[in-house]
């Protein structure tokens, strides 16, 4: 590797497994330290899908000092921002700095509008919105106290750009997310801190397993209309993405080759959210 991300320091969320895992390895591989934290313990029952647990973050450790980085991993909910600033601080004053924030972690969950319940609304926008934000907040005073700038990635959704049908509560929070980068990019830019959303398509995690294929398909369904389930059909023969094709995006994100990118939502969807 090239080590792009050479003295620096990133924050991950969602770190435990899929495309917060691949970021981590993939800046590791580049230079980078890392801060890694997620749940690692269950999720709002609205997700059909499984959580991660302590041994997928502990397997995203092993991989990371396996490339000769340090880590400081630890179980921390997104919706808290005080635990998360704690391990801001802690990552802070082991690792000696923070450049890079990639606000990971989320969730979702296939349902008809009419099978959403409130609270199912309230767990995907406190996660995927509020803990959003919390990880901004909590790292983006670090970014500036360093004195040299840096880069933050919100981690959106080819949802978040067009739609994805079945999932109002998880399209509200990704195009939140969008709009939030670009309002963040506006006020961080004066200390040199680019904001971006980079959103993927269909991606191989847990996220896009089985149980989640056959919720979406219960809930067209119940709707009675399956054209719905063509509104993101990709230009590009591959349907699904890899998650290190996402840190790839991620990672160029992260760096001075893209030093002039700030306030962009960059889609890695195959074209899916164009048609």
């Amino acid at each position: 590797m090239s080590e792009r991300l050479s003295d620096r320091v990133a924050f991950i969320t969602g770190a435990a497994r899929g495309q917060g895992r691949a970021h981590a390895v993939r800046m590791a591989n580049e230079g980078a330290d890392i801060m890694a934290i997620d749940l690692a313990d269950t999720l709002p029952p609205c997700a059909p899908y499984p959580s991660a647990t302590p041994e997928d973050l502990a397997e995203t450790v092993r991989m990371v000092e396996a490339t000769g980085r340090r880590i400081i991993a630890s179980a921390v909910d997104t919706r808290d921002l005080d635990g998360l600033r704690k391990a801001v601080d802690d990552g802070v004053a082991e690792l000696g700095r923070l450049d890079i924030i990639v606000a990971n972690a989320g969730i979702t969950a296939p349902a008809a509008w009419n099978e959403i319940t409130p609270q199912d609304f309230r767990d995907v926008i406190d996660i995927n919105v509020i803990g959003t934000w919390n990880t901004v907040m909590a790292g983006a005073q670090k970014i500036i106290d360093g004195g040299r700038g840096g880069s933050i990635i919100l981690i959106g959704s080819a949802a978040g750009i067009k739609l994805q049908p079945f999932m109002i509560h998880y399209t509200a929070s990704k195009h939140a997310v969008t709009g939030m980068a670009r309002a963040f990019a506006a006020e961080l830019g004066k200390h040199a801190i680019r904001v971006n959303s980079v959103h993927p398509g269909p991606v191989v995690t847990e996220m896009g397993s089985e149980q989640m294929v056959a919720a979406i398909a219960k809930a067209a369904e119940s709707y009675g209309n399956q054209n719905l389930m063509n509104m993101l059909t990709p230009f590009l023969p591959s349907w699904v993405a890899n998650p290190e094709d996402i840190a790839d995006a991620v990672c160029w994100l992260a760096s001075d080759e893209s030093r002039l990118v700030t306030a962009q939502a960059i889609s890695v969807d195959q074209g899916s959210s164009q048609y």
